[in-house]
């Protein structure tokens, strides 16, 4: 459990499933990362060594290689475990964009149905097949509980944004994943689905929260991709599904009612070590994994000297 912190100038606090924000003032917030790891929105009983830092920094490396094609809240990652930003209004929907059929998607074609938050998938596509063109399928940002599926048409009609910032969004939205795409195809993967968060700062739209991680974000194994789909075999894939798929092995899908089970310790760090080589792969960087000894001191310390030097 990651312990309360407090910082110069410290106005609120909101702990969330994966991270805690500080809120610094007016305009700040400091996103300080746990190694809590949920799924189907239901935080698991087992902390993940080095998931946080392994979150905290590759977003951080994602946010910088985007803020070309639209502004983003980071301002400094002063510890591998924080981040410091803009203070954003949220936009209460996450924006998922999927270039293939997995995932989700997939339980739904699965089941026989062809509409996903009113986007029709075409008939005949088998699992992890790419879409004709990456599909925008969004859901509503749940405060505690479950997200749900919404389509464009039900966001615009109930007016939870408005139709040009809604545009906006989708734009920015296909401008990111191609990016990613881009960025995965480099270091020999394939970036399959991802959700992207957004939020107002001065009525300026800005990229919010996490960034093609793991928790957020699906990758294949470029190499081999093909022949596996032409044989009909899973593919490589380096994301967040295999935690999901050994707890729907255990008949756990966060249904009202369900208790998540307890994670043996062979498994807890098998998912710390994907979550590492993830890392590496997509930064071509070493992980120097941060002590858990004197964390809070330190991220205490790196955040307030930042906060003074500003």
């Amino acid at each position: 459990m990651t312990p309360t912190l407090q910082f110069p100038g410290q106005t609120s606090v909101y702990r969330g499933k994966v991270r805690d924000m500080y809120g610094i003032g007016e305009d700040l917030l400091v996103a300080v990362v746990s190694d809590r790891i949920s799924a189907f929105d239901v935080i698991l009983p087992q902390p993940i060594p080095f998931k946080g830092q392994v979150l905290n920094q590759l977003a951080s490396h994602y946010l910088d290689a985007v803020a070309d094609l639209v502004p983003t809240w980071k301002l400094a990652c002063p510890h591998p475990a924080a981040t410091i930003g803009h203070r954003c209004e949220p936009i209460r929907i996450e924006m998922v964009i999927r270039g293939y059929l997995a995932g989700h998607a997939w339980r739904t074609y699965q089941s026989g149905e062809r509409l996903l938050c009113g986007v029709r998938m075409p008939d005949g596509m088998r699992e992890n097949d790419p879409f004709p063109e990456p599909i925008i399928t969004p859901a509503t940002k749940a405060e505690a509980g479950h997200d749900e599926d919404v389509s464009r048409e039900e966001i615009l009609s109930r007016g939870i944004v408005h139709p040009d910032l809604y545009e906006a969004m989708e734009a920015a939205t296909r401008a990111l994943f191609q990016r990613g795409t881009e960025m995965a195809a480099a270091q020999g993967l394939i970036l399959v689905d991802t959700k992207y968060e957004f939020g107002l700062h001065d009525n300026q739209l800005m990229l919010i929260d996490e960034l093609h991680t793991p928790d957020s974000s699906r990758y294949f194994e470029a190499a081999g991709y093909g022949d596996r789909q032409a044989a009909g075999l899973p593919q490589q894939q380096l994301s967040k599904e295999f935690v999901r798929e050994w707890l729907m092995a255990q008949g756990f899908r966060g249904l009202e009612g369900q208790t998540p089970p307890q994670l043996p310790p062979d498994f807890v760090s098998t998912v710390s070590e994907r979550y590492i080589a993830l890392y590496e792969r997509l930064t071509g960087r070493s992980f120097v994994p941060q002590p858990a000894e004197n964390l809070a001191h330190e991220i205490q310390d790196a955040v307030g000297a930042w906060l003074a030097a500003r």
